[in-house]
């Protein structure tokens, strides 16, 4: 049996905290009440934490387990936070893994949405054709995973409508996203027939600006901000994980507000 030891450069009452953070309340007080030591952490996750890369991996196991906890807790019929047109954040931030003159320059006249996966029509969608499609408007608050939100309008059709359009199999588990600058995404299918879940082409009124994701980005104000993304050129319907580019680095997968 290997004996709990400290481990070099891990404070543990910082990791007791990263774990905490993991975790959605009640339960995150429940945790913290109790979490007098390392302990707690081996007891929740039935890992004996002795080095580092353990103490990395508990924290994954806490993850995990926060992206199961907050995907049970999920109700479709929840809708976020609406807000007044005064309530606007102007400017509205830019923000991505780039700085803002790196935005894809999509061309608009060129431009054809791929569909793929679990869906009974395969053609691609020009701008033209998507703009067609019956939309609406929300005024949602988008929050960003560094800490800060802002509140924006957006137009758009909802991705339900969409994916009923392509006869998607709405039993599958996923809809993955490709976007113009190598990103990506994947999203459970409860989030993507949620009601307020958009397919947004135009921002404050206007054809949606290239600092937020022209042609078109997935509105999910019921997420934090990475997972709606931005200069979407691709979308399948799945049954696999196919990740994305902030969760293949340990980011939370479900990452609900």
């Amino acid at each position: 049996m290997r004996k709990r030891r400290i481990i070099p450069g891990v404070d543990p009452r910082l990791l007791l905290k990263d774990a905490a953070r993991l975790i959605p309340d009640p339960a995150r007080r429940r945790f913290l009440r109790g979490a007098a030591s390392l302990g707690a952490l081996t007891a929740l996750t039935g890992c004996n934490i002795i080095d580092g890369d353990t103490a990395e991996g508990v924290l994954r196991k806490i993850s995990t387990m926060n992206d199961r906890v907050q995907a049970w807790l999920f109700n479709p019929d929840t809708l976020a936070p609406t807000f007044p047109e005064s309530a606007i954040t102007r400017p509205f931030p830019f923000n991505a893994y780039y700085p803002q003159e790196d935005a894809p320059d999509v061309d608009g006249a060129d431009y054809k949405l791929e569909v793929g996966g679990l869906v009974d029509n395969k053609k691609s969608w020009t701008l033209e054709e998507l703009y067609a499609l019956p939309q609406e408007t929300q005024i949602t608050r988008h929050v960003c995973v560094e800490g800060w939100s802002a509140i924006g309008k957006w137009t758009g059709v909802r991705l339900s409508e969409f994916l009923r359009r392509l006869g998607a199999d709405t039993r599958a588990n996923y809809v993955w996203f490709q976007c113009a600058e190598g990103y990506s995404n994947t999203i459970d299918m409860p989030t993507a027939l949620h009601p307020q879940t958009q397919l947004t082409f135009r921002f404050a009124d206007e054809i949606l600006p290239r600092a937020y994701g022209f042609p078109m980005k997935c509105r999910i104000p019921t997420k934090l901000g990475f997972k709606n993304p931005k200069h979407i050129i691709a979308m399948h319907v799945t049954n696999k994980d196919l990740g994305g580019y902030w969760e293949n680095q340990g980011y939370n997968w479900f990452s609900g507000l």
